[in-house]
């Protein structure tokens, strides 16, 4: 539209990427594919992402990054655990509970527990999970820089905390009592008491 800045090649890539990616997660991402709907060729596409793994990586960014937009983890008026605990329960409130929660659930089983496996279904999954456990490295390092997380593995702890995060989601897909919430916040606030504690470094 006039009055709009173009999007630069790497952008109209990305943003072609991620429209076939909404639908399902774990479309094929193929070249040629991603390269026509971006009106871009496919010398320019390598130029920019000379694998299919850059580039399934930058489109799990960009999903994340519009999921979680709200971050609190810089917010420094705010003591450190609660702000990881907020950004921890952001990861969880899309999933809702009861209902809500299975049919997020049954989504992910369809896709990435399909009775015949394939290399791009793989590939989806794995980027999902590298971009989740970045995202929360991320937020453990600001913890880092500014003196609130000791010393020690974050990919360690991220990798942990993701665990805890998958166990809290399923739990929320399962019949519960009013106090599931509640137990919840309890667990979240003693995996980010543990990993912020010097016996976990």
């Amino acid at each position: 539209m006039d009055g709009e800045p173009a999007l630069s090649t790497r952008s109209r890539i990305v943003q072609a990427a991620v429209e076939m990616v909404s639908g399902d997660v774990t479309t094929s991402l193929s070249v040629r594919k991603v390269a026509d709907r971006a009106r871009v060729s496919v010398g320019s596409l390598r130029y920019h992402f000379p694998t299919q793994q850059s580039l399934r990586d930058e489109v799990m960014k960009r999903v994340y990054s519009t999921i979680l937009s709200d971050d609190p983890i810089h917010d420094d008026s705010v003591p450190a655990r609660d702000r990881l605990v907020a950004c921890l329960r952001q990861v969880l409130a899309p999933i809702g509970v009861g209902a809500q929660a299975r049919a997020e659930w049954r989504k992910v089983f369809d896709a990435f527990m399909p009775s015949e496996t394939s290399e791009h279904v793989d590939d989806a999954h794995a980027a999902a999970v590298r971009e989740g456990r970045r995202r929360v490295e991320c937020w453990l390092a600001v913890l880092s820089e500014e003196g609130t997380l000791p010393g020690g593995d974050n990919q360690h702890r991220a990798r942990f905390l993701g665990t805890v995060l998958n166990g809290l989601a399923v739990e929320r897909a399962l019949p519960a009592d009013d106090s599931l919430l509640e137990a919840e916040t309890a667990a979240l606030y003693a995996a980010v008491d543990c990993v912020m504690s010097t016996r976990f470094a």
